[in-house]
């Protein structure tokens, strides 16, 4: 019985004692003392007392604040600003070289011109962004016409590249762009962008890149085929860094890339001043109804001339055809609707004239009471030369709608230089001389549409020539009549796009 009572005390401090240790474990645990049953009851307590290497433990550390993620794009909303919109469609893959940073930097010491660039674009950005959109190519090909015209429509280069997109006589053929006595798509902003998206686009998919469809935009396809070959025939690479080409070309994409850098940057954008564009139309068309002066639909419009041209370049005389499409501001379509319906006088102040004997323009230009330079501006003619009988000019007057709706069925100019009768020569002989040899002996190009003629003025130039300085165009001669020549007024362009002379063709 004593024994009983002896082992059930002991129990009890037994008891006692586990439960003291229970208690005071995680004292022995911070303390770094070494206590074996300790090691026993919490493994990792003995591992930590151990001397063992901070990789081997498992470190927790808390987190204070939550990351914030990159803002998503919703490109189920339309973002208000344009170049938000411009942002979300880059697909090009990036150019990085030194070129790229040297125009990069280029541009950014030039806040003042980008501003003016972009101010230019204002009219006609958000039309070719939609247009590539709705192509699905890469909106970066929006910023094109900067590095092609600085976006002013009526740029032309010493290689005959006119308009936004820089297209020479030949290239605008080919895709059907219209160059008349009366007009040049080339300088159409709707004609020219469309042109231009299927020029890219043909090309992009002869070489499966970007970098080389631009190269051939500014080259020619054919130039980059037969660089890609050469480098292939070697066993070099083919891709646009690794060929050999024209410094203009080699140059050309590096100015698109640092574009795209600038733009792509909005705290950068907002640094240089870049006005914002808002993401929505700026103009609408509508047909011409009839033929109608540029200065009737001006006013129609609301707009001056000088505004209602440069939404409407392409025209090179002062009448435009009916149903060419009339581009107007988006938010001013319905005033003018209202104002051609309330209109109840003709549209054109034009009339079409037939020379009914040889004449001097200065006489024609007095019985229609206009000055010589009016009549000479309005029928792209230089200097007062005879025009022969048969002749057909546009003068003032609105008597005779029939003759100028005939008139605007052809698209070459209708009149010709009469070769002036002179006595010289010893002998009292007679000969013919011109009254302009520096003139041009012809306009068949014209007619045919190999070059374009001066554009005429109302208030403002309507367009760059597109003739070169001291190179009269040439012109047609009548069948009826081969010893009668044409002479149009020399071109005199007052800027100059930045292209080569090794342009696209």
């Amino acid at each position: 019985m004593q024994q009983r009572n002896v082992l059930s005390l002991i129990r009890k401090l037994s008891g006692l004692a586990c439960a003291s240790l229970a208690f005071t474990m995680p004292a022995f645990a911070q303390s770094g003392e070494g206590f074996p049953l300790l090691s026993l009851l919490m493994p990792s307590a003995a591992i930590e007392t151990s001397g063992s290497t901070p990789t081997d433990i498992l470190v927790v550390e808390e987190l204070r604040t939550v990351p914030q993620l990159p803002n998503t794009i919703d490109l189920t909303t339309a973002p208000d600003s344009l170049w938000d919109h411009i942002r979300n469609g880059f697909a090009m893959t990036n150019l990085n070289d030194p070129l790229v940073l040297h125009y990069q930097q280029w541009y950014q010491n030039r806040p003042e011109a980008m501003r003016r660039m972009v101010e230019r674009s204002r009219p006609y950005l958000h039309h070719i962004v939609n247009a590539l959109e709705a192509r699905g190519m890469p909106t970066e090909i929006a910023l094109l016409p900067m590095v092609e015209s600085s976006f002013n429509p009526m740029a032309y280069s010493r290689a005959h590249a006119s308009g936004l997109w820089q297209f020479i006589p030949a290239t605008g053929k080919r895709f059907n762009l219209e160059q008349n006595w009366w007009q040049d798509q080339r300088r159409d902003v709707l004609a020219s962008t469309n042109a231009a998206l299927d020029y890219l686009q043909t090309i992009y998919e002869m070489h499966g890149d970007w970098h080389l469809a631009l190269a051939s935009y500014n080259w020619g396809e054919g130039a980059v085929k037969r660089a890609i070959e050469k480098n292939g025939a070697r066993g070099l690479p083919t891709d646009y860094p690794s060929l050999k080409m024209p410094d203009e070309t080699r140059h050309y994409v590096p100015k698109l890339q640092a574009l795209k850098n600038i733009f792509s940057d909005p705290a950068l954008a907002l640094r240089l001043g870049i006005p914002d564009i808002p993401n929505q139309p700026y103009f609408a068309t509508l047909p011409a109804p009839q033929p109608i002066d540029i200065k009737t639909a001006a006013r129609l419009a609301g707009l001056t001339v000088d505004e209602f041209v440069r939404l409407n370049p392409s025209h090179n005389r002062q009448i435009i055809k009916p149903e060419t499409p009339l581009v107007v501001p988006a938010d001013r379509v319905d005033s003018f609707r209202d104002r051609l319906a309330s209109h109840d006088r003709p549209l054109s102040n034009w009339q079409a004239y037939t020379l009914p004997v040889s004449e001097r323009l200065d006489s024609i230009a007095s019985r229609f009471g206009i000055t010589l330079g009016e009549l000479l501006q309005a029928n792209g003619l230089a200097g007062n030369v005879r025009l022969g009988a048969g002749s057909r000019l546009l003068v003032p007057g609105q008597d005779n709608p029939q003759s100028l709706n005939a008139m605007l069925q052809n698209d070459g100019p209708q009149y010709w230089i009469d070769p002036e009768r002179v006595a010289r020569g010893k002998k009292g002989k007679a000969e013919q001389t011109t009254s302009l040899k520096a003139a041009g002996k012809s306009i068949d190009k014209l007619a045919a549409g190999k070059a374009a003629v001066p554009p005429s003025k109302v208030g403002a130039k309507l367009a760059l020539r597109d003739t070169p300085a001291g190179k009269p165009a040439k012109g047609v001669r009548p069948a009826s009549d081969n010893n009668r020549s044409a002479a149009v007024k020399p071109a005199s362009p007052t800027k100059v796009a930045k292209s080569g002379s090794n342009r696209r063709g």
